[in-house]
């Protein structure tokens, strides 16, 4: 087993409802059950179920986590619409999401909010999952690296080195995000490695050895072990594939066997 812990995030995004997000997180923790000393795993459903979710995951002692899809960075006040991190954690969530791509391109956040969420999480004693990755466009120009550093260097303005024991990296090329279209284990490992050498730029080599990278981007069942067997993917943040407790549960047990 490698020296990181890996960790597998199921996003439901905007899905389920009471009935079938209950379903699921029992499900999710009958499938999981066997792994938790090998993987770390987390479900971040939508807003309105963290406290169904949340209590089952208690009435059950899982050690699954319970992450929000999105917080704002203030801790109160009048801001109609929004969820603090405190309020989240008071649901049970330990993680929160942070720059994920439908946050960035459908809501149009920028690089500086999601630093002000980042920083606001950390502040609140949660995990930060700061999501990163390019367009098709971007990636075609050539820019990946680029496009992933200003997003990182930005997302972790002012975090500390000590923070960085907080914050969790999702690598999510945009153009793999729901179309069925997957980075090659060979593709994803470049950018992860690269990605590794600017934390350690920014902060040193023993941070960043410890930072786990995690790949976003239609992970399923039958790409899942080549994607995790490589040396600098440590888990993976699944989007339509963590609505299926069995695609869920072979997942996990593919990062679990790294």
């Amino acid at each position: 087993m490698r020296e990181r812990r890996p960790f597998v995030g199921g996003n439901w995004k905007m899905n389920t409802n009471a009935e079938s997000a209950s379903s699921l997180a029992r499900g999710v923790v009958d499938a999981c059950e066997s792994i938790h000393s090998a993987v770390e795993l987390a479900v971040f459903p939508p807003a309105p179920y963290l406290l169904t979710v949340s209590s089952i995951f208690r009435s059950r002692s899982t050690s699954t986590k319970i992450g929000a899809q999105n917080v704002f960075h203030q801790p109160d006040g009048a801001y109609t619409g929004e969820i603090s991190v405190a309020m989240v954690s008071d649901c049970g969530c330990s993680h929160v999401l942070a720059g994920h791509s439908e946050r960035r391109h459908v809501i149009g956040e920028s690089d500086e909010l999601i630093n002000a969420k980042v920083r606001a999480i950390i502040a609140g004693g949660l995990t930060c999952v700061l999501c990163v990755g390019e367009t098709l466009d971007q990636r075609e120009a050539g820019q990946t690296d680029e496009v992933n550093q200003r997003q990182i260097r930005t997302g972790l303005a002012d975090v500390g080195q000590r923070e960085m024991e907080h914050i969790i990296i999702a690598y999510e090329p945009v153009w793999a995000i729901g179309t069925g279209k997957t980075a090659t284990p060979e593709q994803a490992q470049a950018t992860h490695k690269s990605i590794r050498g600017l934390i350690a730029e920014l902060y040193t080599q023993e941070v960043a050895d410890r930072v786990r990278i995690i790949y976003g981007g239609s992970v399923k069942p039958s790409n899942a072990a080549s994607l995790f067997s490589q040396p600098d993917i440590d888990g993976g943040l699944i989007g339509g594939a963590s609505l299926k407790v069995e695609d869920f549960g072979l997942i996990a047990k593919a990062a679990a066997s790294e």
